[in-house]
């Protein structure tokens, strides 16, 4: 029976999603591994989804069958009402390919400008999907979201991405001005991940009773 953590690939170039997930996961018996450090030079997966599902579904199968690796991946967005569910896939890239999160907080902020609500009513949502090599079953999919609104001055100094704009309904506070913990208790991807503990503890108590394979994670 092997006592080994269990690798799990994170299909994540995002560096803040990297960090969280580890957070997140930090007090069971898995290595997160990133994508750098599994699959150096690999092409970035083109995320031409319609759905946070799709995405998730594409990165994971795509790091799983390059890798070999247990795979946990993941597609998020902010979800804001007032832009008909804007930008949500496109998040990311907002403003454009390969945009900053402050060309993405200020293309936003321009789009919300002839809004007359002070509070645009907002979410983060997170579509959160585990692949594992080893096994014929379907992947396992969870869900997370936040709710709360858009401001229109960005406030504190954590986190990434939008979370200096988006404030959380249970706190009154940005996603950037929120503690580590309380940030994961309610962010969209620590309720996505906490919806996997689990199928991760079920998968981790699989691979101890059949012990390492001949290669892989």
């Amino acid at each position: 029976m092997s006592r080994e953590p269990l690798r799990v690939l994170a299909a994540t170039s995002n560096r803040g999603k990297l960090t969280e997930l580890r957070s997140l996961l930090a007090d069971l018996p898995i290595e997160v591994i990133s994508l750098a450090e599994a699959l150096p030079g690999a092409p970035p997966v083109v995320e031409d989804g319609e759905t946070f599902l799709e995405n998730a579904l594409l990165k994971a199968r795509a790091a799983a069958l390059r890798s070999g690796w247990v795979t946990l991946a993941e597609d998020s967005g902010l979800e804001v009402d007032a832009l008909g569910g804007r930008p949500g896939v496109r998040s990311a890239r907002f403003a454009r390919e390969g945009a900053t999160d402050a060309e993405n907080n200020a293309a936003l902020l321009s789009a919300l400008a002839e809004v007359p609500d002070e509070r645009p009513r907002a979410r983060f949502r997170c579509i959160m999907v585990l692949l594992d090599p080893r096994s014929e079953g379907q992947p396992v999919v969870t869900e997370g979201r936040c709710e709360g609104w858009i401001c229109r001055q960005p406030r504190g100094a954590g986190g990434f991405g939008y979370d200096p704009l988006f404030v959380v309904e249970e706190f009154g506070r940005t996603m950037a001005e929120l503690g580590e913990a309380e940030k994961n208790r309610v962010s969209h991807r620590g309720k996505a991940t906490l919806a996997m503990r689990a199928a991760l503890d079920a998968l981790i108590a699989r691979r101890r009773e059949a012990g390492p394979p001949g290669g892989g994670g």
